[in-house]
């Protein structure tokens, strides 16, 4: 296998991060449209070895992300 190719591991979950891309995407389009400048979204892991590790990198992000759309969500409030 060259380095360009993918590897060879089946992704479970690309349609669900997919879906969670979308929801960024759009929650970032409401907040430019109401005039919000307002930080980016926690970067997705690299480093995940899919092994299901007792405190895997997605377990972090997951939490960043939920607190990111919560501020978001305050944002857009008015609060």
């Amino acid at each position: 296998m060259t380095s360009n190719e993918a590897h060879p591991i089946i992704d479970l979950y690309a349609s669900q991060r997919a879906s969670v891309r979308r929801g960024i995407e759009q929650l970032q389009q409401r907040l430019q449209a109401t005039g919000h400048d307002f930080r980016e979204p926690p970067p997705e892991p690299t480093s995940c070895y899919g092994r299901g590790c007792n405190g895997c990198v997605w377990e972090s992000y997951d939490a960043a992300l939920l607190f990111w759309y919560e501020d978001a969500g305050t944002l857009m409030a008015g609060h």
